[in-house]
């Protein structure tokens, strides 16, 4: 279950419309990969944490800028007022589960999470190309369990005291126990009476 802890920018421009396609796999390599998501990420961490959002606003593609500064503070207040901290992101490993690929609108659209205890910071990315730069132009963040919790077991049943059998006695309200039944003495082996004589065994 994801907490209720989620900010998205809807950004106010469009991209260019293009011909409707299916998506294809977006040709960027791995580390350009982790550079956009960290860079992204880390820029809303130092936004939510001072309170200005003018950075994370001026490295987004114009239909991200078409949000202000102030427009900005009020879609992640919910992420600031909670302390949510990102810095992680530097040195935590993502795990995509969406790869990056090129959707209908030239927008390149990943998703994953930086894994972490005991919950898991959740990312929706979408960028835009700016001359030759891919440009944020969505971000979406949001808290979740790094695992499912387990269920809480069930309580053992309460022993009842049984009714006794017809015949049988309960034992006294004073606590003695009747005397356990005497065990049989051990049996002690001996050696067969025909023991042959030391003249007799062999040599």
């Amino acid at each position: 279950m994801f907490a209720a802890i989620m900010a998205a920018i809807v950004p106010a421009g469009r991209a260019q419309q293009a011909p409707a396609h299916a998506p294809k796999p977006a040709q960027i390599d791995r580390n350009g990969v982790l550079i956009l998501i960290r860079s992204s990420l880390l820029a809303l961490d130092q936004a939510n944490k001072t309170g200005n959002y003018t950075v994370l606003r001026d490295i987004g593609a114009p239909g991200f800028q078409s949000n202000t500064a102030a427009r900005l503070g009020e879609i992640f207040a919910k992420l600031r007022n909670d302390n949510l901290d990102l810095s992680g992101v530097a040195v935590i490993e993502p795990q995509l589960n969406l790869l990056p690929q090129i959707e209908a609108n030239g927008l390149m659209h990943m998703a994953g999470f930086f894994p972490s205890v005991p919950a898991q910071v959740n990312f929706d990315l979408s960028f835009a190309p700016v001359n030759g730069q891919w440009r944020l132009f969505g971000i979406s963040v949001f808290i979740g369990q790094s695992a499912p919790a387990a269920p809480t077991p069930p309580e053992p049943p309460v022993a009842q005291k049984q009714p006794a059998p017809n015949g049988a006695k309960q034992p006294h309200e004073n606590g003695t126990r009747p005397a356990a039944p005497k065990s049989a003495p051990a049996t002690k082996l001996t050696p067969p009476a025909n023991k042959p004589a030391d003249d007799q065994q062999p040599k």
